[in-house]
Protein backbone atom coordinates (compact mmCIF):
# COMPACT_ATOMS: atom_id res chain seq x y z
CA UNK A 1 0.00 0.00 0.00
CA UNK A 2 1.34 3.46 -0.26
CA UNK A 3 1.37 5.31 3.16
CA UNK A 4 0.18 8.77 1.88
CA UNK A 5 -2.30 7.82 -0.26
CA UNK A 6 -4.25 5.13 1.38
CA UNK A 7 -3.23 6.28 5.21
CA UNK A 8 -4.69 10.24 4.40
CA UNK A 9 -7.60 10.15 6.28
CA UNK A 10 -8.82 10.30 9.73
CA UNK A 11 -9.39 7.18 11.14
CA UNK A 12 -12.39 7.71 13.58
CA UNK A 13 -14.65 4.16 15.41
CA UNK A 14 -12.87 1.81 13.18
CA UNK A 15 -14.01 4.04 10.02
CA UNK A 16 -11.51 5.65 7.44
CA UNK A 17 -12.83 8.54 6.34
CA UNK A 18 -12.45 12.44 5.43
CA UNK A 19 -12.31 14.82 8.26
CA UNK A 20 -14.96 16.99 8.02
CA UNK A 21 -12.94 20.40 8.27
CA UNK A 22 -12.96 23.33 5.39
CA UNK A 23 -9.41 23.00 4.59
CA UNK A 24 -6.21 20.55 4.47
CA UNK A 25 -3.01 19.73 5.74
CA UNK A 26 -0.18 19.65 3.68
CA UNK A 27 2.49 16.97 4.28
CA UNK A 28 5.48 18.12 2.97
CA UNK A 29 8.55 15.97 2.40
CA UNK A 30 11.51 18.04 3.95
CA UNK A 31 14.34 17.70 1.75
CA UNK A 32 12.65 17.99 -1.69
CA UNK A 33 9.48 19.66 -0.54
CA UNK A 34 7.52 17.45 -2.45
CA UNK A 35 3.91 17.16 -1.60
CA UNK A 36 3.07 13.66 -0.03
CA UNK A 37 -0.02 13.98 1.28
CA UNK A 38 -3.40 16.38 1.48
CA UNK A 39 -5.52 15.67 4.45
CA UNK A 40 -8.72 17.37 5.04
CA UNK A 41 -8.62 17.92 8.95
CA UNK A 42 -11.00 17.14 11.48
CA UNK A 43 -13.28 19.12 13.16
CA UNK A 44 -14.45 19.96 16.72
CA UNK A 45 -17.24 17.28 16.49
CA UNK A 46 -15.37 14.63 15.03
CA UNK A 47 -13.11 15.10 18.22
CA UNK A 48 -15.57 14.75 20.38
CA UNK A 49 -16.97 11.61 17.99
CA UNK A 50 -13.40 10.06 18.97
CA UNK A 51 -13.23 10.46 22.38
CA UNK A 52 -17.15 9.24 22.78
CA UNK A 53 -15.80 5.65 20.15
CA UNK A 54 -12.97 5.42 22.77
CA UNK A 55 -14.71 5.86 25.90
CA UNK A 56 -17.33 3.05 24.26
CA UNK A 57 -14.84 0.45 23.12
CA UNK A 58 -13.11 0.84 26.36
CA UNK A 59 -15.23 -1.00 28.95
CA UNK A 60 -15.15 -4.51 27.09
CA UNK A 61 -11.24 -3.87 26.64
CA UNK A 62 -10.88 -3.04 30.50
CA UNK A 63 -12.82 -6.58 30.85
CA UNK A 64 -10.43 -8.49 28.56
CA UNK A 65 -8.29 -11.07 29.46
CA UNK A 66 -4.56 -9.16 29.69
CA UNK A 67 -3.36 -12.33 27.85
CA UNK A 68 -5.60 -11.52 24.97
CA UNK A 69 -4.76 -7.83 24.76
CA UNK A 70 -0.97 -8.48 25.13
CA UNK A 71 -1.59 -10.47 22.08
CA UNK A 72 -1.94 -7.56 19.90
CA UNK A 73 1.00 -6.07 20.85
CA UNK A 74 2.92 -9.27 19.86
CA UNK A 75 1.00 -9.30 16.43
CA UNK A 76 1.82 -5.34 15.88
CA UNK A 77 5.72 -6.24 16.52
CA UNK A 78 5.88 -8.49 13.65
CA UNK A 79 4.16 -6.27 11.29
CA UNK A 80 6.49 -3.51 11.76
CA UNK A 81 9.39 -6.44 11.46
CA UNK A 82 7.22 -7.21 8.13
CA UNK A 83 7.04 -3.59 7.23
CA UNK A 84 10.36 -2.58 8.08
CA UNK A 85 11.19 -1.23 4.80
CA UNK A 86 8.54 0.29 3.74
CA UNK A 87 8.16 2.38 7.28
CA UNK A 88 11.90 2.88 6.97
CA UNK A 89 11.51 5.23 3.27
CA UNK A 90 8.34 6.72 5.48
CA UNK A 91 10.63 8.21 7.81
CA UNK A 92 13.17 9.48 5.49
CA UNK A 93 10.56 10.96 3.22
CA UNK A 94 8.16 12.55 5.77
CA UNK A 95 10.72 13.59 8.58
CA UNK A 96 13.94 14.06 6.72
CA UNK A 97 15.56 11.05 8.92
CA UNK A 98 18.71 9.69 7.70
CA UNK A 99 18.73 5.43 7.14
CA UNK A 100 20.54 6.04 11.17
CA UNK A 101 17.72 7.74 12.51
CA UNK A 102 15.16 5.54 10.71
CA UNK A 103 17.03 2.41 12.57
CA UNK A 104 17.58 4.20 15.76
CA UNK A 105 13.50 5.10 15.86
CA UNK A 106 12.09 1.86 14.61
CA UNK A 107 14.33 -0.31 17.16
CA UNK A 108 12.79 1.79 19.76
CA UNK A 109 9.51 1.44 18.74
CA UNK A 110 9.68 -2.28 18.64
CA UNK A 111 11.30 -2.20 22.21
CA UNK A 112 8.59 -0.28 23.59
CA UNK A 113 6.13 -2.30 22.13
CA UNK A 114 7.79 -5.37 23.37
CA UNK A 115 7.31 -3.45 27.06
CA UNK A 116 3.87 -2.86 25.83
CA UNK A 117 3.01 -6.63 26.35
CA UNK A 118 4.21 -6.88 29.83
CA UNK A 119 2.52 -4.12 30.92
CA UNK A 120 -0.52 -5.99 29.77
CA UNK A 121 0.28 -8.30 32.66
CA UNK A 122 1.30 -5.80 35.38
CA UNK A 123 -1.40 -4.23 37.25
CA UNK A 124 -1.83 -5.84 40.44
CA UNK A 125 -3.98 -5.89 43.28
CA UNK A 126 -3.01 -5.82 46.99
CA UNK A 127 -4.68 -6.04 50.41
CA UNK A 128 -3.87 -3.37 52.92
CA UNK A 129 -4.10 -4.09 56.45
CA UNK A 130 -6.56 -2.16 58.90
CA UNK A 131 -6.82 -0.68 62.20
CA UNK A 132 -10.26 -1.70 62.02
CA UNK A 133 -11.35 -5.22 63.53
CA UNK A 134 -12.97 -7.28 61.27
CA UNK A 135 -12.69 -4.71 58.11
CA UNK A 136 -10.49 -5.92 54.40
CA UNK A 137 -8.99 -3.08 52.06
CA UNK A 138 -8.68 -4.38 48.71
CA UNK A 139 -6.61 -1.51 46.32
CA UNK A 140 -7.17 -2.51 42.99
CA UNK A 141 -5.42 -0.94 40.03
CA UNK A 142 -7.74 0.19 37.15
CA UNK A 143 -7.13 1.52 34.12
CA UNK A 144 -8.00 5.68 33.86
CA UNK A 145 -10.38 5.12 30.68
CA UNK A 146 -9.83 7.29 28.47
CA UNK A 147 -6.32 8.86 27.24
CA UNK A 148 -5.72 11.70 24.84
CA UNK A 149 -2.07 11.89 23.09
CA UNK A 150 -0.25 14.69 21.18
CA UNK A 151 2.79 13.66 19.75
CA UNK A 152 5.83 15.35 17.90
CA UNK A 153 7.40 15.98 14.84
CA UNK A 154 11.07 14.67 15.39
CA UNK A 155 10.34 11.03 16.47
CA UNK A 156 6.71 10.98 15.75
CA UNK A 157 6.43 7.22 15.22
CA UNK A 158 8.35 5.99 18.05
CA UNK A 159 6.87 8.74 20.38
CA UNK A 160 3.51 8.48 19.36
CA UNK A 161 3.81 4.26 20.30
CA UNK A 162 5.56 5.17 23.48
CA UNK A 163 2.16 6.49 24.93
CA UNK A 164 -0.52 4.62 22.82
CA UNK A 165 0.70 0.95 23.52
CA UNK A 166 1.23 1.23 27.18
CA UNK A 167 -2.35 2.92 27.58
CA UNK A 168 -3.83 0.26 24.94
CA UNK A 169 -1.84 -2.31 27.11
CA UNK A 170 -2.94 -1.13 30.69
CA UNK A 171 -6.93 -0.98 29.63
CA UNK A 172 -7.89 2.02 28.52
CA UNK A 173 -8.84 4.07 25.15
CA UNK A 174 -6.98 6.20 23.18
CA UNK A 175 -7.52 9.79 20.74
CA UNK A 176 -4.03 10.43 19.32
CA UNK A 177 -3.21 13.49 17.52
CA UNK A 178 -0.04 13.88 15.98
CA UNK A 179 1.81 16.51 14.70
CA UNK A 180 0.47 18.71 11.33
CA UNK A 181 4.15 17.55 9.93
CA UNK A 182 3.87 14.02 10.48
CA UNK A 183 0.40 12.95 10.21
CA UNK A 184 1.17 9.67 8.71
CA UNK A 185 4.52 8.54 11.10
CA UNK A 186 2.60 9.89 14.01
CA UNK A 187 -0.69 9.18 13.60
CA UNK A 188 -2.43 6.52 11.03
CA UNK A 189 0.06 4.08 10.56
CA UNK A 190 -0.02 3.44 14.11
CA UNK A 191 -3.67 3.11 13.41
CA UNK A 192 -3.20 0.52 10.29
CA UNK A 193 -0.64 -1.58 12.39
CA UNK A 194 -2.62 -1.71 15.83
CA UNK A 195 -5.86 -2.38 13.16
CA UNK A 196 -4.26 -5.15 11.30
CA UNK A 197 -3.18 -6.74 14.46
CA UNK A 198 -6.04 -7.04 15.54
CA UNK A 199 -6.79 -4.08 18.13
CA UNK A 200 -10.87 -4.04 18.69
CA UNK A 201 -12.61 -0.87 17.34
CA UNK A 202 -13.11 2.22 18.43
CA UNK A 203 -10.29 1.89 20.79
CA UNK A 204 -7.19 3.75 18.92
CA UNK A 205 -8.65 6.79 17.01
CA UNK A 206 -6.38 9.52 15.12
CA UNK A 207 -7.69 12.66 14.36
CA UNK A 208 -5.47 14.81 12.00
CA UNK A 209 -6.30 18.30 12.73
CA UNK A 210 -5.22 21.84 13.57
CA UNK A 211 -5.53 24.20 16.82
CA UNK A 212 -6.63 26.47 14.17
CA UNK A 213 -9.89 24.21 13.39
CA UNK A 214 -10.67 22.70 16.98
CA UNK A 215 -8.66 25.07 19.70
CA UNK A 216 -8.72 23.45 22.84
CA UNK A 217 -11.03 20.71 22.09
CA UNK A 218 -8.60 17.74 22.67
CA UNK A 219 -7.96 19.29 26.26
CA UNK A 220 -11.43 20.50 27.31
CA UNK A 221 -13.55 17.42 26.33
CA UNK A 222 -14.79 15.61 29.53
CA UNK A 223 -14.08 12.10 28.38
CA UNK A 224 -10.50 11.81 28.78
CA UNK A 225 -8.77 11.56 32.32
CA UNK A 226 -5.19 12.09 31.41
CA UNK A 227 -3.51 14.11 28.34
CA UNK A 228 0.15 12.45 27.44
CA UNK A 229 1.86 15.65 25.93
CA UNK A 230 4.78 14.98 24.05
CA UNK A 231 6.51 18.96 22.64
CA UNK A 232 7.99 22.65 23.32
CA UNK A 233 7.37 24.20 26.61
CA UNK A 234 5.83 26.98 25.36
CA UNK A 235 2.58 24.21 24.64
CA UNK A 236 3.25 22.22 27.49
CA UNK A 237 2.73 25.00 29.69
CA UNK A 238 -0.85 25.47 28.06
CA UNK A 239 -1.15 22.01 27.93
CA UNK A 240 -0.86 21.95 31.29
CA UNK A 241 -2.87 24.86 32.58
CA UNK A 242 -5.77 23.97 30.68
CA UNK A 243 -5.53 20.64 32.18
CA UNK A 244 -5.55 21.75 35.76
CA UNK A 245 -8.63 23.86 35.25
CA UNK A 246 -10.36 20.59 34.30
CA UNK A 247 -9.25 18.50 36.70
CA UNK A 248 -7.37 16.37 33.88
CA UNK A 249 -3.98 14.45 34.63
CA UNK A 250 -1.02 15.62 32.29
CA UNK A 251 1.99 14.12 31.60
CA UNK A 252 4.39 16.32 29.96
CA UNK A 253 7.78 15.31 28.32
CA UNK A 254 8.91 18.76 27.14
CA UNK A 255 12.52 20.50 25.91
CA UNK A 256 15.74 19.99 26.95
CA UNK A 257 19.52 21.97 26.84
CA UNK A 258 21.38 19.36 27.82
CA UNK A 259 25.34 19.84 28.63
CA UNK A 260 27.64 16.98 27.76
CA UNK A 261 30.47 17.83 30.52
CA UNK A 262 34.05 17.05 29.50
CA UNK A 263 36.72 16.51 32.58
CA UNK A 264 40.29 16.85 32.96
CA UNK A 265 40.41 13.31 33.04
CA UNK A 266 38.31 12.25 30.18
CA UNK A 267 39.50 10.16 27.08
CA UNK A 268 39.12 12.73 24.72
CA UNK A 269 38.50 10.92 21.63
CA UNK A 270 35.56 9.12 22.64
CA UNK A 271 34.24 12.01 24.28
CA UNK A 272 34.50 13.80 20.90
CA UNK A 273 32.78 10.45 19.16
CA UNK A 274 29.80 11.12 21.87
CA UNK A 275 29.46 14.82 21.77
CA UNK A 276 29.46 14.78 18.20
CA UNK A 277 26.44 12.02 18.04
CA UNK A 278 24.74 13.66 20.71
CA UNK A 279 24.67 17.35 19.14
CA UNK A 280 24.24 15.99 15.35
CA UNK A 281 21.77 13.11 15.45
CA UNK A 282 18.88 13.92 13.48
CA UNK A 283 19.77 17.43 12.36
CA UNK A 284 20.05 17.76 16.01
CA UNK A 285 16.47 17.80 16.75
CA UNK A 286 16.63 15.96 19.55
CA UNK A 287 14.70 17.14 23.28
CA UNK A 288 17.87 15.02 24.81
CA UNK A 289 20.52 16.64 22.26
CA UNK A 290 23.49 18.28 23.64
CA UNK A 291 22.99 21.41 22.99
CA UNK A 292 26.30 22.47 24.97
CA UNK A 293 28.92 21.15 25.08
CA UNK A 294 31.63 22.07 28.30
CA UNK A 295 35.22 21.20 28.80
CA UNK A 296 37.71 21.59 31.05
CA UNK A 297 40.33 23.99 30.34
CA UNK A 298 42.84 21.35 30.49
CA UNK A 299 41.68 19.61 27.36
CA UNK A 300 39.91 22.43 25.52
CA UNK A 301 42.39 23.00 22.88
CA UNK A 302 42.70 18.85 22.17
CA UNK A 303 39.12 18.91 22.52
CA UNK A 304 38.39 21.45 20.30
CA UNK A 305 40.63 20.44 17.19
CA UNK A 306 38.96 16.94 16.78
CA UNK A 307 35.49 18.07 17.66
CA UNK A 308 35.68 20.26 14.40
CA UNK A 309 37.97 17.83 12.78
CA UNK A 310 34.98 15.40 13.44
CA UNK A 311 32.14 17.59 12.34
CA UNK A 312 33.78 18.46 9.25
CA UNK A 313 33.41 14.78 8.01
CA UNK A 314 29.75 14.86 8.49
CA UNK A 315 27.65 14.83 5.19
CA UNK A 316 24.74 16.89 4.71
CA UNK A 317 22.40 16.07 2.20
CA UNK A 318 19.51 14.15 0.82
CA UNK A 319 18.68 11.60 3.57
CA UNK A 320 17.99 8.99 1.59
CA UNK A 321 21.34 8.58 0.54
CA UNK A 322 23.51 6.13 3.19
CA UNK A 323 26.47 8.06 3.50
CA UNK A 324 24.32 10.87 4.93
CA UNK A 325 24.59 12.39 8.85
CA UNK A 326 22.80 15.24 8.45
CA UNK A 327 19.46 15.92 6.56
CA UNK A 328 16.70 17.99 5.79
CA UNK A 329 15.40 20.23 9.13
CA UNK A 330 11.43 19.47 9.35
CA UNK A 331 10.31 23.16 7.96
CA UNK A 332 11.41 26.00 6.39
CA UNK A 333 10.39 27.90 9.62
CA UNK A 334 12.92 25.83 11.90
CA UNK A 335 15.55 26.04 9.31
CA UNK A 336 15.01 29.99 8.86
CA UNK A 337 14.72 30.23 13.08
CA UNK A 338 18.32 28.28 13.10
CA UNK A 339 20.21 30.15 10.65
CA UNK A 340 19.22 33.54 12.58
CA UNK A 341 19.65 32.29 16.01
CA UNK A 342 23.47 31.88 14.77
CA UNK A 343 23.40 35.10 12.78
CA UNK A 344 22.48 37.16 16.25
CA UNK A 345 25.09 34.60 18.19
CA UNK A 346 27.77 35.29 16.29
CA UNK A 347 26.71 39.16 16.00
CA UNK A 348 26.61 39.29 19.92
CA UNK A 349 30.73 38.35 19.79
CA UNK A 350 30.67 34.30 19.45
CA UNK A 351 33.34 32.66 17.70
CA UNK A 352 32.06 30.54 14.88
CA UNK A 353 34.87 27.74 14.44
CA UNK A 354 32.79 26.40 11.43
CA UNK A 355 29.76 27.86 10.03
CA UNK A 356 27.54 25.43 7.69
CA UNK A 357 25.11 27.28 4.88
CA UNK A 358 21.63 27.09 4.96
CA UNK A 359 20.18 25.87 1.85
CA UNK A 360 16.49 24.89 1.74
CA UNK A 361 15.88 23.23 4.35
CA UNK A 362 19.60 21.80 4.59
CA UNK A 363 21.33 23.73 7.56
CA UNK A 364 24.97 22.45 7.73
CA UNK A 365 26.73 21.82 10.97
CA UNK A 366 28.07 25.36 12.69
CA UNK A 367 30.46 25.18 15.50
CA UNK A 368 30.70 27.97 18.30
CA UNK A 369 32.37 29.15 21.12
CA UNK A 370 33.67 32.07 23.12
CA UNK A 371 30.01 32.86 23.87
CA UNK A 372 29.22 36.09 25.96
CA UNK A 373 28.09 34.84 29.28
CA UNK A 374 24.28 36.43 28.66
CA UNK A 375 23.87 35.38 25.09
CA UNK A 376 20.52 34.13 25.23
CA UNK A 377 21.18 30.68 23.01
CA UNK A 378 22.78 29.59 26.32
CA UNK A 379 19.51 29.24 27.81
CA UNK A 380 17.71 27.93 24.95
CA UNK A 381 16.98 25.24 22.99
CA UNK A 382 18.10 25.01 19.74
CA UNK A 383 16.42 22.28 17.56
CA UNK A 384 19.02 21.86 14.95
CA UNK A 385 22.83 21.40 14.37
CA UNK A 386 24.71 24.16 16.00
CA UNK A 387 27.23 22.82 18.69
CA UNK A 388 28.27 25.71 21.66
CA UNK A 389 31.44 24.50 23.24
CA UNK A 390 31.89 25.93 26.42
CA UNK A 391 35.40 25.73 28.79
CA UNK A 392 35.34 25.75 31.87
CA UNK A 393 37.85 25.68 35.37
CA UNK A 394 37.20 22.79 37.56
CA UNK A 395 33.99 20.95 38.64
CA UNK A 396 32.14 23.83 40.45
CA UNK A 397 32.00 25.93 37.93
CA UNK A 398 31.53 23.54 35.39
CA UNK A 399 27.99 22.14 37.45
CA UNK A 400 27.51 25.86 37.72
CA UNK A 401 26.70 26.16 34.08
CA UNK A 402 25.39 23.00 33.82
CA UNK A 403 22.44 23.89 35.71
CA UNK A 404 22.68 27.98 34.44
CA UNK A 405 19.53 27.37 32.49
CA UNK A 406 15.29 26.51 32.60
CA UNK A 407 15.51 23.06 31.65
CA UNK A 408 16.67 19.75 32.96
CA UNK A 409 16.02 16.94 30.89
CA UNK A 410 19.45 15.07 29.88
CA UNK A 411 23.31 15.40 29.92
CA UNK A 412 26.18 13.79 30.27
CA UNK A 413 29.98 13.85 31.84
CA UNK A 414 32.98 12.45 30.40
CA UNK A 415 35.44 11.34 33.35
CA UNK A 416 38.51 8.64 33.92
CA UNK A 417 36.57 8.29 37.65
CA UNK A 418 33.55 6.74 37.53
CA UNK A 419 32.48 7.45 41.28
CA UNK A 420 33.67 10.97 40.41
CA UNK A 421 31.27 11.20 37.59
CA UNK A 422 28.48 9.84 39.71
CA UNK A 423 28.81 12.37 42.42
CA UNK A 424 28.96 15.45 39.91
CA UNK A 425 26.16 13.81 37.87
CA UNK A 426 23.59 13.78 41.77
CA UNK A 427 24.15 17.65 41.58
CA UNK A 428 23.50 18.74 38.06
CA UNK A 429 19.38 19.55 38.51
CA UNK A 430 18.22 17.05 35.65
CA UNK A 431 15.97 14.06 35.06
CA UNK A 432 18.62 12.06 33.33
CA UNK A 433 22.18 12.12 32.97
CA UNK A 434 25.01 9.05 31.43
CA UNK A 435 28.63 8.78 32.22
CA UNK A 436 30.70 8.17 29.62
CA UNK A 437 28.53 7.96 26.73
CA UNK A 438 25.72 10.22 24.99
CA UNK A 439 23.17 12.15 26.21
CA UNK A 440 20.50 11.21 23.85
CA UNK A 441 18.89 7.48 25.82
CA UNK A 442 15.86 5.95 26.24
CA UNK A 443 14.93 2.67 27.74
CA UNK A 444 11.75 0.64 28.16
CA UNK A 445 11.35 0.12 32.21
CA UNK A 446 13.75 3.43 33.60
CA UNK A 447 11.91 6.14 34.36
CA UNK A 448 12.07 8.83 31.81
CA UNK A 449 11.41 13.25 32.37
CA UNK A 450 12.93 15.72 33.25
CA UNK A 451 13.30 18.89 35.90
CA UNK A 452 12.52 22.30 35.59
CA UNK A 453 10.82 23.10 32.07
CA UNK A 454 11.79 19.80 30.89
CA UNK A 455 8.20 18.71 32.14
CA UNK A 456 6.27 16.81 34.82
CA UNK A 457 5.97 13.25 35.66
CA UNK A 458 7.44 10.37 34.15
CA UNK A 459 6.82 7.28 31.33
CA UNK A 460 8.83 3.68 31.19
CA UNK A 461 7.97 0.58 33.30
CA UNK A 462 6.30 1.18 36.32
CA UNK A 463 6.21 5.33 35.46
CA UNK A 464 3.82 4.65 32.79
CA UNK A 465 1.96 2.17 35.12
CA UNK A 466 1.23 5.22 36.89
CA UNK A 467 0.75 7.32 34.76
CA UNK A 468 -2.09 5.53 33.12
CA UNK A 469 -3.71 4.03 35.48
CA UNK A 470 -5.35 4.62 38.92
CA UNK A 471 -6.40 3.09 42.49
CA UNK A 472 -9.44 1.98 44.15
CA UNK A 473 -10.01 1.43 47.47
CA UNK A 474 -12.31 -1.31 48.05
CA UNK A 475 -13.44 -2.07 51.91
CA UNK A 476 -15.52 -5.42 53.41
CA UNK A 477 -16.26 -5.01 56.93
CA UNK A 478 -16.93 -9.10 58.19
CA UNK A 479 -19.21 -8.54 60.66
CA UNK A 480 -20.74 -5.60 62.23
CA UNK A 481 -19.40 -2.09 62.24
CA UNK A 482 -20.13 0.10 64.84
CA UNK A 483 -21.19 3.60 64.59
CA UNK A 484 -21.20 6.61 67.47
CA UNK A 485 -24.77 7.65 66.68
Amino acid sequence: MSYFTDLALQYIDGEWRAGGGSWDIIDFNPYNEEKLASITVATVDEVDQAYRAAEKAQRAWAETNPYVRRAVFERAVRLIEDREAEITEAIIAELGGTRTKAGFELHLAKEFLREAMALALRPEGRILPSPIDGKENRLYQVPVGVVGVISPFNFPFFLSIKSVAPALALGNGVVLKPHQNTPILGGTLIAKIFEDAGLPPGLLNVVVTDIAEIGDALLVHPVPKVISFTGSDRVGRHVATVCASHFKHAILELGGNSALIVLDDADVDYAVDAAVFSRFVHQGQVCMAANRVLVDRSVQQEFTEKFVAKVKTLRTGDPADPATHVGPLINSSQADAVTTIVEQTVAAGATALLRGATEGNIVAPTVLTDLPTDAPVLAQEIFGPVALLIPFDGEEEAVRIANDTPYGLSGAIHTGDIERGVRMARRIHTGMIHINDGTVHDEPIVPFGGEKHSGVGRLNGEATVEAFTTHKWVSIQHGRSGFPF
